[in-house]
C-alpha cells in the first residue's frame, strides 16, 4: 500500500528522535493525580526458552533467580500502594507470567488487597493450559491471553516453538478445553512471517475460529534492529510489502464471527472485549524489571538487570533507571495514535485535554489521513477509521512498537556480561544463578510480612 510506504519512514523518523532514554535516578515514580485512572502493568521476565522474535525484557528461567525476583516485584507492589495509588485493572505481562503458578498467585492476591483490583489479564504459553493451571487461574484472571503466534508446525519450528509448547494440534486441543474457564480467552497470533503464505494464514485462521476462543490479537511481525538479525537467522528477514495484502484477507476471513476491538484485536460478536492496556488506559504504573510506566507525559523506564533490580528494591528504591518526557506535540501525537487504534477518537475530550483542537493541533497528521481516505466518521465529536485507515493505524502502532523495542535495546545494552550471557549465549549460565543473593538475603523477610497484610493494604 502505497500509503503505508510514505508514511512508514516518516514514523520510524519521529520514534527515533523522542523515544530516546536519559538516565533517571529516582527513587519513586510521581505520585498519583486526583481524578486520573491508571492501569497496574506487571512484567516477569521469565522463560523456559527465549523465542527469536522477542524484544521483551526476558531471562532464561531458574527458580533461583525467579523466587527473589517475584518477592521484590510483591515488595516493589507494596511501594505503589504506599504512593496512593489504585487500579482497577491489572495486567500480567512477560516473559510467561505463569512459570511459577504459586508465585503469580500470590502477587494477584496481593494485588487485590492492596488496589480496588476488578480485572486482571495474564498472559500465558499453551504448553500451561493445563486443569491445575486453569483451576488456580480461573478465580483471579478474567482474560487469559495465550501465545500461540501460528498453527501452522512448519513455522512453530522456524520459531522453535514446537518442541516448547506443542504442535498446531496440540494447542487447539488445549484451547478448546480451556476456552470457557476465562471471561475473555484470547489467542495471540502473529502474520507476516517471511515464510507465511497467504494458503498458511487462512488456515490459521481456520484453526482460530476452531478453537472457540472469544478473542485474537493478530500482531504484524515487528523487531527491533538486534532482534532483526536473530530472526533473520531462524524464520528470514522481515518484508512488509505483503503486510497490507495480509491484513485484508485476515480481516475478511474473520469478519463473519468477529468484530474489530482495536486495530488488530477481533472479538467473536457480543463476546465481551476485555482489551489490552494500551487502548483502555492512556496512564500506567509498570513494575518488575522491564516494566515501563507512562505518567503525565513521562515515560519511565524500569532496569533490565535483574541484579539492579533486586539491588534497588533491597535498598528501599523502586525501579527506575531511565526516563524521556514528552513535548506538547508529541503527546498529542501519542494520543492520536492510542484512540485511533482502538477505533475512536474524542475530538472535544482532546480540545479539553490540550487546549488546542485536533486540526490545530496535529494539522499535518489529520490532513494525511483524510487525503489518503482513512477516516470514516469525521465530525465535531468524533473520528473514526475505514478499512483502509485499521490498516494504516497497524502499521503505525507497529513503528511505535519497534520504537518502543528501540528503547529496550538502549536499556538491555547496559546489562553487564554475565547477564548479557544468559540473553544472547546459548542455555543456561550457572554462573548467573546468585544474581539476587543479596537481594534475597536483604528481603529475607518479606515472605512473612506478605502473610500479615491485612484488607485495605495495611500491615
Amino acid at each position: 500500500m502505497l500509503a503505508e510506504r510514505l508514511l512508514t519512514p516518516v514514523v520510524r523518523t519521529l520514534n527515533s528522535r523522542y523515544l530516546a532514554l536519559g538516565h533517571a535516578d529516582l527513587a519513586r515514580l510521581p505520585g498519583p493525580k486526583s481524578g486520573r485512572e491508571y492501569l497496574l502493568y506487571v512484567h516477569v521476565p521469565f522463560c523456559q526458552r527465549l523465542c527469536p522474535y522477542c524484544s521483551f525484557n526476558r531471562f532464561p528461567f531458574s527458580e533461583k533467580r525467579a523466587v527473589p525476583y517475584f518477592q521484590s516485584l510483591r515488595e516493589e507492589m507494596r511501594m505503589v500502594a504506599d504512593m496512593g495509588y489504585d487500579f482497577s485493572s491489572m495486567y500480567v505481562g512477560g516473559g510467561t507470567p505463569t512459570i511459577m503458578l504459586d508465585e503469580l498467585c500470590r502477587t494477584i492476591d496481593l494485588a487485590r488487597e492492596l488496589f480496588s483490583i476488578k480485572e486482571v489479564s495474564s498472559e500465558t504459553n499453551p504448553n500451561h493450559l493445563l486443569p491445575e493451571y486453569v483451576e488456580a487461574l480461573a478465580p483471579r484472571v478474567q482474560r487469559l491471553s495465550v501465545g500461540v503466534q501460528s498453527f501452522d508446525d512448519g513455522l512453530l519450528k522456524q520459531m522453535e516453538r514446537y518442541d516448547k509448547y506443542g504442535s498446531a494440534s496440540e494447542m487447539l486441543a488445549r484451547i478448546q478445553a480451556t476456552a470457557g474457564s476465562f471471561h475473555s480467552m484470547n489467542v495471540d497470533m502473529i502474520f507476516n512471517f517471511p515464510s507465511q503464505t497467504e494458503a498458511m494464514l487462512r488456515h490459521d485462521i481456520a484453526m482460530l475460529k476452531e478453537s472457540t476462543c472469544n478473542q485474537t490479537t493478530f500482531y504484524p511481525l515487528m523487531a527491533s534492529p538486534v532482534v532483526n538479525r536473530e530472526l533473520a537467522r531462524t524464520v528470514g528477514p522481515v518484508d512488509y510489502r505483503r503486510e497490507a495484502d495480509f491484513y485484508k484477507v485476515l480481516s475478511a476471513e474473520l469478519s463473519d464471527t468477529f468484530e474489530n476491538g482495536s486495530a488488530w484485536t477481533f472479538s467473536r460478536k457480543a463476546g465481551g472485549m476485555i482489551d489490552e492496556y494500551i487502548v483502555d488506559y492512556e496512564e500506567y504504573v509498570g513494575i518488575g524489571s522491564g516494566a515501563f510506566s507512562y505518567l503525565d507525559g513521562t515515560l519511565y523506564v524500569n532496569t533490565f538487570s535483574l541484579r539492579e533490580y533486586g539491588d534497588q528494591l533491597a535498598a528501599g528504591r523502586m525501579g527506575v533507571a531511565g526516563a524521556k518526557s514528552f513535548g506538547a506535540h508529541e503527546r498529542m501525537r501519542y494520543r492520536f495514535l492510542m484512540e485511533l487504534f482502538g477505533l475512536r477518537l474524542d475530538k472535544r475530550k482532546f480540545e479539553r485535554d490540550f487546549g488546542v483542537s485536533i486540526d490545530r493541533g496535529l494539522r499535518m497528521e489529520t490532513s494525511y489521513m483524510r487525503a489518503v481516505g482513512a477516516f470514516d466518521q469525521d465530525d465535531d465529536e468524533y473520528i473514526t477509521l475505514t478499512p483502509r485507515g485499521r490498516y494504516l493505524m497497524v502499521a503505525m502502532m507497529r513503528e511505535f512498537f519497534i520504537g518502543v523495542n528501540n528503547v529496550r535495546d538502549q536499556a538491555r545494552a547496559a546489562l553487564k556480561p554475565d547477564e548479557r550471557q544468559l540473553l544472547f549465549g546459548e542455555g543456561e549460565d550457572e554462573s548467573c544463578e546468585a544474581l539476587h543473593a543479596s537481594a534475597a538475603q536483604a528481603v529475607a523477610e518479606t515472605e512473612a510480612a506478605e502473610d500479615a497484610v491485612l484488607p485495605g493494604g495495611q500491615r
